[in-house]
C-alpha cells in the first residue's frame, strides 16, 4: 500500500484570523501543503450564510418577510427582485470575496517573504458556487432570474482577485455542496429545504455551471473542486451511500472543463472504512495531473481513524492525499493543533 502524498486544507479553520492559519499550517504540515486558505474568517466564519445580506443590499433587491432570520448576526431570509425592477438594469455590490481574499493575501505574502510560508506554497481562495447562493436565498420562483445576476457579481469578484495576486501564486477552489442536495434531493435541516431545479436537467445544468466556473478560473491560476455533502453542525445534510455520484461528478466535471482541474476534493464519512463506498472511485478517469484528495480525516477518531479509511481507500484508489471531509471552521478551536498533527501524520511530503 502506498501511502498518501499530501494534504488539502478544505478551506474553513476555526483559529482568530488569517495569520494564525496561515501560521499553524505552515508549521504543522511543512512539504506537505501545496497550498494554505485563510480560514475564511469574519463573514465567511459559516460558509456563504452572509450573502443574503450582501445580495439584499442592491436596490431594486428587496427581503421577503418583515421579520429579519438571524443566524450568527446574519439576516437568512429570501431575496428577490422587486415588483417593476428591470433585472437586467441590476448590477450587485461588492459581495465581500475579493476584498477579504486582497486582505488575507497582504499577510500571506507578508509571511512567504519572511520564510515562514514556503515560496512555493499557494494563496488559496475557496468561493461558493453561485447555484448554491441562488437556491438557498432566492426565492424560489426567482432562482432562474436572480441566478446570472448573481454570477455575473461573483465572476466580477473573481476577476478582481485574479487581477490583483500574482496569477503564479493564487488557487482557486469551487465549493459545490447543494448540488449534491439537488442530485441526491434533499435540503440542509433548518437553513434549506430540498431545493427543486430551475433548469432541465439536473445534471447537464449541474456539470454546465461547474465547466463556466471553471473557464473563469485563468489558466494560471491553480483550479480546485471540493466536492461537499455539508457541514452543518459537522453533520452531512444525507450520508452518502457510496462515491457513485461524487465520481460521476468529478470525472464529468474532467470531461467539461476547458482548463485543467489541479485538484477534486471527495468526503469520506466517519463510518466508511468499508470496500463498498470506494468501490465506484476505481473507474474514476482522474487526469495524470489531478490530484485527488479523500476527505477521510476525522479529528474524533483521529490518526487510528483515518488509518483504517486510507486502508479500505487503498484498496480502490492508486493515489491520493488527504483532507478533511468539509472544512474545519465548526470544529473546536482546541481542537485545530491535534486535527493538523493527524493530517501531518498519515499522509507523506510531496
Amino acid at each position: 500500500m502506498n501511502p498518501p502524498q499530501g494534504a488539502l486544507l478544505v478551506g474553513s479553520v476555526n483559529l482568530p484570523d488569517a495569520e494564525s492559519t496561515f501560521r499553524a499550517a505552515a508549521k504543522a504540515l511543512t512539504g506537505r501543503l501545496k497550498r494554505i486558505p485563510d480560514g475564511e474568517v469574519g463573514d465567511r466564519v459559516y460558509w456563504m450564510v452572509h450573502q443574503a445580506d450582501y445580495i439584499a443590499r442592491t436596490p431594486g433587491i428587496e427581503r421577503v418577510g418583515d421579520t429579519p432570520v438571524l443566524f450568527n448576526g446574519c439576516d437568512l431570509r429570501p431575496v428577490r427582485v422587486a415588483d417593476g425592477v428591470d433585472p437586467g438594469n441590476l448590477v450587485l455590490s461588492s459581495l465581500g470575496y475579493a476584498r477579504d481574499a486582497l486582505n488575507s493575501w497582504t499577510v500571506f505574502e507578508r509571511l512567504q517573504q519572511a520564510g515562514v510560508i514556503n515560496p512555493a506554497t499557494k494563496f488559496q481562495v475557496s468561493l461558493p458556487t453561485p447555484l448554491a447562493v441562488v437556491a438557498a436565498f432566492a426565492t424560489e420562483d426567482q432562482r432562474g432570474l436572480l441566478e446570472p445576476i448573481y454570477e455575473r457579481a461573483l465572476f466580477a469578484e473573481l476577476d478582481a482577485i485574479q487581477d490583483t495576486i500574482p496569477r503564479g501564486s493564487l488557487a482557486i477552489q469551487w465549493d459545490t455542496s447543494v448540488e449534491f442536495g439537488l442530485i441526491e434531493k434533499t435540503g440542509y435541516p433548518g437553513f434549506l429545504s430540498v431545493p427543486q431545479p430551475w433548469f432541465g436537467d439536473v445534471w447537464q445544468g449541474i456539470i454546465e455551471r461547474a465547466g463556466r466556473q471553471a473557464c473563469r478560473v485563468r489558466e494560471e491560476v491553480e483550479l480546485g473542486f471540493h466536492l461537499c455533502y455539508g457541514d452543518a453542525g459537522e453533520q452531512h445534510f444525507i450520508e452518502p451511500v457510496d462515491t457513485t455520484n461524487l465520481a460521476r461528478f468529478a470525472g464529468e466535471l474532467f470531461a467539461a472543463s476547458p482548463r485543467q482541474v489541479n485538484w477534486v476534493h471527495l468526503p469520506v464519512p466517519i463510518g466508511r472504512h468499508d470496500d463498498a463506498y470506494f468501490v465506484p472511485l476505481r473507474d474514476l478517469p482522474l487526469p495524470e495531473h489531478t490530484e485527488l484528495y479523500l476527505g477521510l480525516v476525522h479529528r474524533e477518531d483521529g490518526i487510528q481513524g483515518a488509518r483504517r479509511r486510507i486502508k479500505a481507500a487503498s484498496r480502490h484508489v492508486p493515489r491520493f492525499g488527504v483532507a478533511t471531509e468539509c472544512g474545519a471552521g465548526r470544529a473546536p478551536t482546541e481542537a485545530i493543533e491535534t486535527l493538523l498533527e493527524t493530517h501531518r501524520e498519515v499522509c507523506e511530503p510531496w
